[in-house]
Parts: structure tokens; sequence; C-alpha cells
């Protein structure tokens, strides 16, 4: 355990030295979204991403609704000639789910990176996430391109106990270098603290919006 811990507070001091260099001269840990779902889900699929759907079957439960610590699997699409797999994090609605996964986003003009809690919406016409949006952090909100994908691989009981101790250091790693991203942002020439809250609020309603488009709610009135 205390080899363990040792380990996380490595990895959390390092992600923010890294983060945090000036000019970003050193790049952050590169991460590739096969390893990185199998670390967090525990879920022991090997090979390239696409190929986890028929792996998966006769050896664990999938299915088209999502489950928090399910893989969701992403069919090639386009220059994504191998797929793509995250784990989900929250189930938000029944259109909406939040995924954590790396190496989808260009970060800082960076691949390899780890998003956590970020936003999908099913747009599918059945409501089965056959296809879906994904958060994309440059544009600050959904990307445009609709992903077609196989479905949810879910894990089992021991894939639930192999990701428990993966599950609390990714995190810890990626909430750490959220932050020391937000700092550097705050920091650097030209941008000042109050723009940095500004869009962060942004972000939200449109997060808040998205989910009542999906539910088909009105979103809520902020009294003023």
């Amino acid at each position: 355990m205390r080899q363990r811990m040792r380990t996380l507070m490595g990895s959390l001091t390092a992600a923010l030295v890294v983060t945090l260099a000036p000019g970003g001269a050193f790049a952050d840990p590169y991460w590739q979204c096969v390893p990185f779902a199998r670390l967090v889900s525990g879920i022991q699929i090997f090979g390239d991403a696409y190929t986890w759907w028929q792996q998966a079957a006769g050896k664990y439960e999938t299915g088209f609704t999502p489950r928090a610590g399910a893989v969701l699997c992403f069919k090639p699409n386009g220059r994504m000639r191998l797929g793509h797999v995250a784990v989900v994090s929250q189930v938000l609605t029944d259109r909406v789910i939040q995924i954590t996964h790396a190496n989808w986003s260009l970060i800082d003009g960076s691949r390899g990176q780890v998003e956590k809690n970020v936003t999908v919406v099913d747009v599918s016409p059945q409501g089965d996430w056959s296809q879906v949006k994904v958060w994309y952090d440059p544009n600050g909100n959904l990307g445009t391109t609709v992903y077609p994908t196989y479905g949810f691989i879910y894990q089992d009981a021991s894939a639930k106990a192999a990701s428990k101790f993966a599950q609390a250091q990714t995190a810890a790693l990626a909430m750490a270098q959220n932050a020391a991203n937000q700092v550097a942002a705050a920091v650097r020439p030209g941008a000042s603290p109050m723009g940095v809250l500004g869009q962060a609020a942004d972000s939200t309603d449109r997060i808040a919006a998205l989910i009542a488009a999906a539910t088909g709610q009105a979103p809520a009135k902020e009294n003023k």
C-alpha cells in the first residue's frame, strides 16, 4: 500500500510539474485509448479498439444501455480507422453520459491526453446509442462529427475489482492535470481570471442546454 501511495504521489507531482513547465517544454505521458480503457475499466481485452466488440462476445456482457464503468466501443470512422474505446464515468440521462478516455482531443496541440468526465450525447434516431457526438476540447463544446458505435461492454465482478485502484489513480492524475491546466491558463499573458471564469460559465450553460435538449425539457432560468 505504501508503495502504491508513493507511485500515485509521484504521478501527481509529475503531472503538475510537466503541465506547468514554461512553454510546454516537456510532453505529458502519452496514453492510447486502448490501454487506458483497459486499465480504468478492468475489462481485459487486447488489440485495436474496433476489435473489442467482437472479442467481448461470450466473455463479457454487451448491450446498448449505458452503465457506469462500461466501455463504449466506437466503430472505425474516417481518420479514426482503428475505432476508439472510452469508459462511462456517469450516466446523466438516457441520452447523455459522461466518459473518461484518452487520446481524443488535441489539448495544447498534443494528443495522448486523458480527459475525465466529458460529455457524450446519443444522437441516434432510435435512441440506441448507435450514433453519438463527443465533447471536443478545442471547440469547448461537442464536436460536429457523428460517430457510429457498436455499443457498451459491461464489467463483470472481476473487472470491477481490478479497476478500483486504477480508477482512483487515473482520476486523481486527470484532476491534477486539469487543475494545473487551469492555473497555467490563468497566468498566461493576456488571460484574466474573470475571463477564465467566464469561459467556465459558458461551458456549463452549454452542457445544461444540451441535457435539456436531450430530455425534451426547457433549461431552467436563473432568478436575477
